[in-house]
């Protein structure tokens, strides 16, 4: 089975999108499957990629391979005129396309290449149909669905969503409704983690930490986390607060955040470190006691698994879409998106650390056990089957 991966941005500093086709491309390969990504060369704020990368050409990984090719004319919208011509010459080498994103034109494009050429494709929206994702650039996303991105659905084999509340709540523009347009199946296969990655979980240390490790968008809710924490802070909690994360897209919504923080209370007790990976990822991880992500809305929520598969606690927002995963795991604690919920939520946490490491090895056991790579590329491998078999 040849597989085709294609998403506009491997590059780590776009979160969970990357780091999920990454991740699933090893995992396939390790079980026989052939895999091929293709992408830019997009990598935020560095602009691209290194240049001695080559391009064009395939770069053997874990078992797969990956195709960058040139962000060309439009790289702020990582679109490559390069890669939709070299799929349109090679689709036909391949079984089947799962494609990752919605409202980006490289993807956007390649599904409609993916049709002409009868190569089957499943559509990840990555929490794009999201009626509340769907409020930003609200008229513009209208035009845009209706005109591309409405039949790109339609055409699909599967929409590849991340958790039954994605699935419940995405936007499917009418499809099915007027009986006109075929509705595609839904598949329901989670993120992985690296659950063996985090074996050697060090000793609490005096003053708890906390840990924020994602991107610094509005979307995340620090507008609330921010308050939430300086209320403990004049409580007499202490705490030590880490920052983790960057934003290559709005490096002026990053700024404002930390002039924030640095001007307040919580400016003495917080370390900012901008975008992790690597080692440090993992110090990090396995230094917190407390993970923390109040969003608005996630599909998933890849920060808030790995956390768990590190032991670590986790205070959430109930907009998380695996916040009922965690109710029943006991692997954190959950609650609404207010300011003085997610102190109540962080302050319980806090002041009791036996229950917090109880909850911190619930959550490493549901890691464990539902977040596996393994586990995920048989389900992912079934679903290919499936619709290679019906087509």
């Amino acid at each position: 089975m040849r597989i085709l991966q294609i998403i506009p941005s491997i590059s780590l500093v776009y979160g969970g999108p990357s780091q999920m086709v990454l991740g699933l491309s090893a995992a396939l390969a390790a079980k026989n499957i052939d895999v091929t990504i293709i992408t830019t060369d997009s990598n935020g704020d560095i602009g691209q990629i290194p240049l001695d990368v080559p391009l064009n050409e395939p770069i053997k990984q874990s078992g797969y391979q990956i195709i960058y090719f040139r962000c060309s004319p439009f790289r702020r919208y990582k679109f490559s005129l390069s890669l939709l011509q070299w799929l349109n010459a090679n689709a036909q080498q391949f079984d089947l396309a799962h494609i990752h994103a919605l409202f980006s034109p490289v993807t956007t494009f390649a599904a409609t290449i993916a049709r002409y050429h009868n190569l089957p494709y499943i559509m990840r929206p990555c929490g794009m149909l999201d009626p509340a994702d769907l409020q930003k650039k609200k008229r513009l996303k209208q035009i845009y669905a209706t005109l591309l991105e409405r039949p790109n659905l339609a055409g699909a084999a599967a929409i590849h969503f991340t958790s039954k509340e994605e699935a419940k709540i995405s936007e499917r523009f009418g499809l099915g409704s007027t009986g006109k347009m075929p509705v595609p199946q839904d598949l329901v296969i989670p993120l992985g983690v690296r659950a063996d990655f985090y074996s050697d979980i060090l000793p609490d240390s005096e003053i708890p930490i906390i840990l924020f490790m994602s991107r610094i968008e509005p979307k995340k809710g620090l507008d609330l986390l921010i308050p939430a924490l300086e209320s403990l802070l004049a409580e007499g909690i202490n705490f030590h607060f880490i920052l983790a994360g960057s934003n290559p897209q709005d490096a002026g919504y990053e700024t404002k955040i930390k002039e924030k923080i640095q001007n307040s209370s919580l400016g003495q007790s917080t370390t900012i470190t901008g975008f992790v990976s690597g080692d440090l990822k993992v110090e990090l991880l396995t230094k917190a006691d407390l993970f923390v992500l109040p969003s608005y809305y996630e599909n998933f929520g890849i920060a808030v698994a790995e956390a768990m598969a590190a032991g670590v606690p986790v205070a959430i927002s109930d907009r998380i879409h695996i916040a009922e995963d965690i109710q029943q795991a006991e692997a954190g604690w959950v609650g609404p998106l207010e300011v003085g919920a997610i102190a109540h939520s962080i302050k319980s946490a806090l002041l009791n650390p036996q229950e917090r490491q109880r909850r911190g090895l619930n959550g490493q056991e549901y890691a464990r056990k539902h977040y596996n790579w393994d586990a995920i590329a048989q389900q992912t491998i079934d679903a290919y089957q499936q619709i290679l078999a019906s087509k």
